[in-house]
């Protein structure tokens, strides 16, 4: 079955400039969640997406997620207690066997056998944990990262590490700012790099299994010149 996410365009915990600046999907009823059982970590993301902005020059030199334009949100979180997480995990499989279906006390092993798979969970990395939220900042890389950011937050939602996932990224709206700084600039943010239209179809197929998300874009007017 196909996940549909809900288009948040009237929401009482989001303020008017949040929503001009940015759209907002929702994913498994991610705002709820976030915004009723995590409102510390919500009122920190709320904080970084207001104080969030950047140029036209900013745009123009960015080079991946190394440029400045993530920095932003670094200096943001970092200093309150957002944290780089990466876990990786073994599996330990207990098999349980039975000579004979005699009785009727439910299943009771003879013998038990363990299995340990070995790097089941191999190194997820998320950029930013607190409490029971991740968050990931996806601004111009290449689109199979969302692959890897969804699968890392289905592990660490798994794993019970975490209850929601936020990932923020480009909306499409931002196609009309780079088109206006000519071809180069457009050029390197093109269709098969991180934004909206390569994120929605992920989460509609359901990467990331279990785990709510919600997907942030970013809009033009987060570009102060522009």
């Amino acid at each position: 079955m196909e996940a549909r996410g809900f288009v948040v365009s009237s929401e009482p915990k989001l303020s008017e400039r949040l929503l001009e600046k940015y759209e907002f999907l929702d994913y498994g009823h991610a705002m709820e969640i976030i915004s009723d059982t995590c409102p510390q970590e919500w009122n920190d993301l709320r904080e970084c997406l207001d104080r969030f902005e950047i140029t036209k020059a900013d745009i123009a030199a960015a080079g991946g997620n190394k440029s400045s334009i993530p920095k932003v949100f670094d200096s943001i979180l970092f200093p309150k207690g957002w944290k780089e997480v990466r876990i990786t995990a073994d599996l330990l499989i207990k098999k349980g066997e039975r000579s004979s279906r005699s009785g009727s006390q439910g299943f009771k092993p003879e013998r038990v056998e363990e299995l340990a798979v070995k790097g089941y969970i191999d190194g997820h990395n998320i950029d930013f944990v607190k409490g029971k939220v991740a968050f990931d900042l996806e601004w111009n890389s290449k689109d199979q990262t969302f692959d890897r950011d969804l699968l890392a937050m289905r592990s660490y939602f798994d794993a019970r590490i975490i209850d929601v996932g936020v990932i923020i990224t480009r909306s499409a709206e931002m196609n009309e700012v780079f088109a206006s700084l000519g071809e180069e600039v457009k050029k390197k943010y093109g269709a098969s790099t991180t934004w909206m239209g390569k994120l929605e179809p992920r989460l509609q197929a359901r990467r990331n299994g279990g785990c709510p998300i919600l997907a942030i874009g970013i809009r033009p007017k987060c570009v102060t010149d522009y």
